[in-house]
């Protein structure tokens, strides 16, 4: 009975003592969790029950030249269904009409809501899918129905809310607006204006500091924000959207009818640089064009013969030629290194001027002019080159803008073929916005500038920042090359390969290329053609300039040259805003006499001061003008009908005057 009892006590301790450590240990852990990881814990109560909210800052909006909104942010809201929160009786009495008024709205059977909304409850779905993409109109409209409008704890009703960015103009120019956005990766990921002025345009989103309270809720702790969300910018682009929807239509126009890959167009201010539009269009595979890849800012590739004004100008500027020297085409092919350079047209042009061959795009001429002018001092033509600035980018603030590339003398992979090739737009490529540029320069009397797509960046009413004309090279080159280039690329219109473009009523002035991109897999399929005009209109005073590039049009339509398929384009553009634009001619010199007309003039008076002696015949003439023929004699007309005089009353321009009253009867 002892040892038993003693065996209890040992039991008694062993308790006791295990009791004892898990005091210590609690005595220790609570002493550590109070001084030692107390404010871990605390921070970490705090972060699950307090928290900072974010509220989105308003994104700023994209506007035209003329003021038009070209990218806008809208609200756009989600709803779904929780099946379990409405309670039974609430859920049966309400299904129904709530069936029903989803059925008017989204269109489709009142029994398929029933059916859906009755299979989510069965299988406890609380985020049902009822409608997205929905407007403020169309959220404020479904909150109302019945069952939702109790909310969202007795009703089941889940709004979700995002902001999207909307063109109000459509897909006109969105590739040049631009977007913003999360790629594949989750990476925040954009092109164009959006992307580019993105630190003015999304603003700052503010803080708001909450904590949680009963199911799940999150109330505000204070009546202020942590920091107040501030508003982006508004940006101004230089856009025109009366020229942007032209220059859009004649580009896809001519797309579609000669079934082309891709192609882009760009207008420009001549003296500012501003692009007034541009437009980027691909082929989808149904056959339609929507905006792709910004070609004319992206796309770098072989020019073809636009390139040869690089040759004319070196040429002239170097004083090596005249426009007056005289080649021979040998009949419409050369070579060099035994490789062929062909003139477009079979048996060539004869012996014709180095101005004759730019205006016929003769590729024999210019390139003898070139070769035989630097062959040996090739660096000489690159180093003009390099300085026109079509070796480097034009650092737009696009993101992508094409690598232009020209070769150089001291690069390994020169030849014997490089330097004949470069005259007629081949082994160098640049893209159609650099293109542009260079002829916009001529045009603009030797001021390149760079092609600017904002004008200014506005709070409200305020300018935040203006965007001035920025010149990238103050004088090309000398006045006496820039007036003589003006006439041969005006003479292209009027009398080489693009005349089929001329027009008496307005004056345009550029230059076509064809090129063959591809050209060393002529057996294959990879060869195709770009055709592409770039000049600037009106030709004498010049105000736009502008560049149209159709790759790959369709050979079976009988015309792949630049002349046939981008030509077309550019006379559109330059014929809508010729005939739309007001005339804003001033007349001088009102006042100054002219002596034929004074003495024609008291020719008239003369004879009309005689005639006021007799009645003149009016019969035949139209009543307006017999009225005021009349009554600048002196006389009362009175008129019976419209239309001609048939009789008039008193006598003819054989008698004399003897009432001051004539009555006229016109029929």
């Amino acid at each position: 009975m002892a040892v038993e009892d003693k065996h209890i006590s040992y039991r008694i301790y062993l308790v006791a003592f295990a009791v004892f450590l898990m005091a210590i240990g609690i005595a220790v852990k609570l002493t550590n969790i109070q001084w030692v990881e107390g404010a871990y814990y605390r921070k970490l109560a705090k972060e699950r029950t307090v928290k900072n909210f974010v509220i989105p800052a308003n994104k700023g909006n994209i506007y035209s030249a003329d003021g038009s909104l070209l990218a806008t942010s809208i609200p756009n809201y989600e709803i779904r269904f929780d099946a379990v929160a409405p309670k039974a009786a609430v859920f049966e009495k309400n299904i129904g009409p709530l069936s029903d008024s989803l059925a008017r709205f989204l269109n489709k059977p009142s029994s398929h809501y029933q059916n859906e909304l009755r299979k989510a409850r069965a299988n406890n779905n609380r985020y049902y899918l009822i409608s997205r993409n929905l407007s403020y109109t169309d959220y404020i409209k479904i909150k109302s129905f019945p069952l939702f409008k109790l909310g969202a704890y007795k009703g089941g009703i889940i709004v979700e809310q995002k902001t999207v960015r909307e063109h109000p103009i459509g897909k006109i120019a969105e590739r040049t607006i631009g977007y913003e956005r999360l790629n594949s990766n989750g990476v925040l990921d954009g092109k164009g204006i959006e992307w580019a002025y993105r630190k003015y345009l999304n603003g700052k989103d503010g803080k708001i500091l909450k904590q949680k309270i009963a199911k799940g809720q999150w109330k505000p702790i204070r009546d202020v924000n942590e920091v107040d969300p501030q508003d982006g910018y508004d940006v101004i682009s230089t856009i025109d959207v009366y020229i942007q929807d032209i220059a859009h239509h004649a580009l896809l126009k001519q797309l579609q009818e000669f079934e082309a890959d891709h192609g882009c167009v760009v207008v420009m201010e001549t003296e500012t640089g501003k692009v007034k539009a541009i437009s980027n269009l691909g082929r989808a595979s149904d056959g339609s064009y929507y905006e792709t890849t910004n070609y004319a800012v992206a796309e770098s590739h072989e020019p073809g013969s636009t390139f040869k004004l690089v040759d004319m100008m070196a040429l002239l500027e170097d004083k090596l030629v005249d426009t007056s020297t005289v080649y021979n085409t040998f009949g419409g092919e050369i070579r060099y290194s035994g490789k062929a350079v062909r003139d477009s047209r079979k048996g060539g042009y004869g012996k014709i001027s180095l101005a004759r061959g730019f205006e016929l795009s003769s590729n024999t001429v210019m390139v003898q002019a070139v070769y035989q002018n630097y062959k040996d001092n090739p660096a000489q033509f690159v180093d003009h080159i390099n300085s026109y600035g079509l070796n480097k980018k034009l650092k737009m603030d696009f993101e992508g803008e094409g690598r232009p590339y020209i070769p150089q003398p001291e690069d390994k992979s020169w030849n014997t073929i490089s330097l004949p090739w470069m005259a007629f737009g081949y082994g160098v490529s640049i893209t159609p916005m650099q293109t542009l540029a260079f002829y916009n320069a001529v045009a603009n009397n030797g001021v390149m500038v760079k092609p600017q797509f904002i004008s200014e960046i506005k709070e409200w009413n305020k300018t935040i920042l203006k965007v001035d004309t920025e010149v990238i090279n103050p004088r090309i080159c000398s006045p006496e090359t820039i007036k003589k280039l003006k006439v041969v690329l005006a003479n292209v219109v009027k009398k080489g390969t693009a005349s089929k473009l001329y027009s008496k009523d307005f004056s345009m002035a550029g230059k076509t290329g064809t090129a063959q991109v591809n050209y060393g897999k002529r057996n294959g399929a990879g060869m195709y053609y770009a055709s592409s005009f770039v000049g600037y209109f009106p030709a004498d005073h010049p105000k736009y300039s502008c560049i149209v590039v159709v790759h790959k049009p369709s050979t079976a339509k009988g015309d792949f040259y630049g002349a046939g398929v981008a030509g077309p384009v550019f006379k559109r553009i330059a014929q809508k805003i010729f005939t739309d634009a007001p005339s804003t001619n001033e007349i001088t010199d009102l006042n100054k006499k002219i002596v034929k007309q004074d003495k024609s003039y008291n020719a008239y008076y003369t004879a009309l001061q005689k005639s006021k002696k007799r009645i003149p015949n009016v019969k035949g003439m139209p009543g307006m003008d017999a009225i005021a023929l009349l009554e600048n004699l002196g006389f009362n007309v009175k008129t019976k009908g419209i239309g001609k005089v048939k009789t008039q009353s008193n006598a003819t321009d054989q008698g004399a005057i003897n009432n001051k009253t004539i009555i006229l009867e016109l029929l």
